[in-house]
C-alpha cells in the first residue's frame, strides 16, 4: 500500500533505489555490533518479561509498559535460540551466534530503519520529494537516532507508528481535497489501525492532537474538503481502540493496572535525581521547572546533532513561518510546538524522549538545506550558463548527509557517547548526560572482571544490583551478593575484600556524598571503558574505604 501513497514522489527507478539503499545503510548502521554494549537495566526489565512471556504465557510482567514492543522481542528471542540451536552457529558461535543483548534489541534496529522511509513519506507529502530525501538519509545516519534505535526501548516504536499513522492521516487529506471521487475513508482507518498501535507501544495517547490540531487549521478555509466530524472521530477512535486491545491483550489483567498505578505513583522510581552537565536534579514529571533545567532538550540538540546538521535546522527554523513554504509547514509547527510544551516543563526528562521529535527536527533541517543549496544555485546559475542547477544543491546536501555518516562511523559502537565540536568532542563524552549516554552498557564487562577477581560470596555494591546479579550469574558466579549503593545498611555490611562499583551515569544526591569521597581518598583497583571513554571505576574495600563509608552512611 505505501507504494501508492505519494506516486509522483515515489517515482522513478533511481529514487527507489535511493531509498533502499538508505534502509540498508541504516539497518547497517543499527545492527553491525548490536551487543557490544550490555544490557540496561530497563532492558533488563524487558528480557525478564519476555522470558515470563515464555514460561507463563500471556502475564502481567512490566505491565507498566504496553507489550507490543515486548511482544517483538519475544519473537526475535525465539527465532534466535532457533539460529544458535543450529549446526552452523555452533560450529561458529564467535561470529554467527546471536547474544541475547541482540536479539532483544534487533526490533529496535529494525523499525527503527523502516522510519527512515515514513520520514520520506511523510515530508514529500508536506515539502516534496527533495526535502523529504535529504530527512530520510539524515535520519538513517545521525548517530543520535541510531543510538536511540539501537536501546530495547518503547520509544522507537512509537515513532514508527506515531509516523505511519500521519503517512495515512496527510494520504487522507491528499485524497479528500483531490476531489477525484475517491474515497478518504480507508485512509481514515489505517490512520486509526496506526494510532492504535501507537498507543499499544507507549502510553501517550496525546500525540494524536498533534494530527487533529494540523485538520483543525484548514477547517476555517473556504471551499476545504478535509472535513471529519464527530462521527468519522468516532470510527476512527473505535478502530484505534480495536487495534490496541489486539496488541496490548496484557491490558486486560487487574495486575497490569496495578502496575501502571505504581508507576504514575513513582512508587516503581528507584532513584532521587538525575545528573545533566554535571549537576544533580530531582527528577519527577511533577517536579516542573523545579526538576531537570526546561533547556535539557535544547542542549541536546546543540551537542549531539552533528554540527552540520546544527546548523542546517537553525537555517530551517525560521521557514516554517513563511507563507512560501506552503501549507505542509503547519504540520510541522504543530508538532514542534506540541512536543516543546509537553517535554520541556516536566521535570522528569530523559534524552530518549526526544526520538518523537528527531524526525521533526531532521526534516526541519532538511529545509535548510534546500534553501541553502537553492541560494547556491541561484547564484552559480551563471557558471552553469543556466543549466546544471541541481549540481551544487545535490553537492551541499551530500556534504551534510557525509558529516552526519562520518560523525556516525566515528563513534561506533558507542553512538550515544558522540558529542559534536560544539560540545567539546570525544574529550567531553558522557559528560552532559551521563545516565542515557552510558546506559549501563559497561555493566557486563565490569562485573566480569569482579566475577574473576572477587573471593567466594563477596558483595558488590552498585546501583544496579540486579543488573549486576543478571550478569554474576552469567559469568559463572551467582554466589556474588549484589547490593545497592545507595542502601547505608547494606554498605555497613560491606567487608575487606569485597566490591564497590562508581558508574559514570549512575551518581544521585543519595551517594553523591560517598562517590566524592572515594574520589578524593581511594584509587579504584580497576576500570571500565567504552572505547576510549571511562565508564566505571571498580574499587576493592579495604580498611581506607570502610571508614569512608562509616562516616558517609551515619
Amino acid at each position: 500500500m505505501l507504494g501508492h501513497l505519494h506516486p509522483r514522489a515515489l517515482r522513478g527507478t533511481p529514487l527507489l533505489l535511493l531509498l533502499a539503499a538508505l534502509l540498508v545503510v541504516g539497518l547497517a548502521f543499527r545492527a553491525a555490533s548490536l551487543g557490544a554494549e550490555g544490557l540496561s537495566e530497563d532492558e533488563l526489565n524487558k528480557l525478564q518479561a519476555v522470558e515470563d512471556y515464555r514460561a507463563h504465557g500471556l502475564t502481567s510482567a512490566n505491565g507498566e509498559h504496553p507489550m507490543l514492543m515486548k511482544g517483538l522481542q519475544t519473537a526475535s528471542l525465539v527465532a534466535a535460540d532457533a539460529w544458535n540451536a543450529t549446526a552452523l552457529a555452533r560450529e561458529h558461535p564467535e561470529s554467527l551466534r546471536v547474544s541475547t543483548e541482540a536479539a532483544l534489541r534487533f526490533p529496535s534496529a529494525l523499525f527503527g530503519a523502516l522510519t527512515a522511509l515514513l520520514i520520506y513519506l511523510v515530508a514529500a507529502e508536506l515539502f516534496g520529494a527533495e526535502v523529504a530525501l535529504i530527512a530520510a538519509a539524515l535520519w538513517a545516519i545521525d548517530p543520535a537516532a541510531i543510538g536511540f534505535n539501537r536501546i530495547a526501548k518503547e520509544d522507537t516504536f512509537f515513532v514508527f507508528f506515531f509516523l505511519l499513522a500521519n503517512v495515512f492521516w496527510l494520504r487522507s487529506q491528499r485524497v479528500a481535497e483531490g476531489g477525484e471521487g475517491r474515497s478518504p475513508w480507508p485512509f481514515y482507518l489505517a490512520t486509526g489501525a496506526c494510532f492504535g498501535a501507537m498507543v499499544a507501544s507507549k502510553y501517550m495517547p496525546h500525540f494524536i492532537a498533534i494530527s487533529v490540531c494540523y485538520n483543525y487549521v484548514f477547517q476555517g478555509l473556504p471551499n476545504r474538503r478535509w472535513r471529519i466530524g464527530r462521527p468519522r472521530y468516532l470510527v476512527i477512535l473505535a478502530c484505534m481502540g480495536a487495534v490496541f486491545l489486539l496488541c496490548n491483550p496484557a491490558i486486560f489483567l487487574p495486575d497490569t493496572w496495578r502496575a501502571m498505578l505504581s508507576f504514575a505513583s513513582y512508587k516503581l522510581v528507584g532513584h532521587d535525581s538525575y545528573e545533566f552537565m554535571g549537576g544533580l536534579y530531582h527528577h519527577r514529571f511533577t517536579d516542573w521547572l523545579g526538576g531537570v533545567p526546561w533547556y535539557f532538550y535544547l542542549v541536546y540538540t546543540g551537542v549531539k546533532l552533528p554540527p552540520l546538521t546544527v546548523a542546517a535546522f537553525l537555517i530551517g527554523l525560521p521557514q516554517i513561518f513563511r507563507r512560501r513554504t506552503g501549507d505542509g509547514r503547519y504540520f510541522i509547527l504543530v508538532w514542534l510546538l506540541y512536543w516543546f510544551l509537553t517535554f520541556t516543563f516536566p521535570g522528569g526528562k530523559f534524552t530518549r524522549y526526544f526520538t518523537t521529535a528527531l524526525p521533526c527536527v531532521l526534516i526541519i533541517a532538511a529545509l535548510g538545506v534546500e534553501v541553502v543549496g537553492g541560494e547556491v544555485a541561484r547564484r552559480c546559475g551563471p557558471v552553469f550558463n543556466g543549466g546544471g542547477r541541481w549540481y551544487p544543491r545535490a553537492a551541499l546536501a551530500a556534504a551534510v548527509i557525509l558529516a552526519s555518516a562520518l560523525a556516525s562511523a566515528g563513534a561506533a559502537p558507542h553512538y550515544r557517547l558522540y558529542t559534536n565540536a560544539l560540545g567539546g568532542g570525544a574529550a567531553r563524552a558522557g559528560d552532559y548526560f551521563p545516565h542515557d549516554d552510558f546506559y549501563d552498557a559497561q555493566v557486563r564487562d565490569l562485573v566480569a572482571e569482579v566475577a574473576r577477581r572477587a573471593r567466594p560470596g563477596a558483595r558488590v555494591a552498585s546501583e544496579t544490583p540486579g543488573l549486576a546479579a543478571f550478569y554474576a550469574q552469567q559469568s559463572g558466579r551467582p554466589d556474588l551478593r549484589c547490593v545497592s549503593l545507595s542502601d547505608p545498611a547494606a554498605l555497613r555490611e560491606l567487608e575487606a575484600g569485597d566490591f564497590l562499583v562508581v558508574a559514570r551515569g549512575r551518581r544521585y544526591l543519595s551517594n553523591d556524598a560517598l562517590i566524592a569521597r572515594l574520589n578524593q581518598t581511594a584509587a579504584p583497583a580497576f576500570s571500565v571503558a567504552l572505547g576510549q571513554t571511562k565508564a566505571a571505576d571498580v574499587y576493592v574495600v579495604d580498611d581506607s574505604i570502610l571508614r569512608v563509608i562509616a562516616d558517609t552512611t551515619r
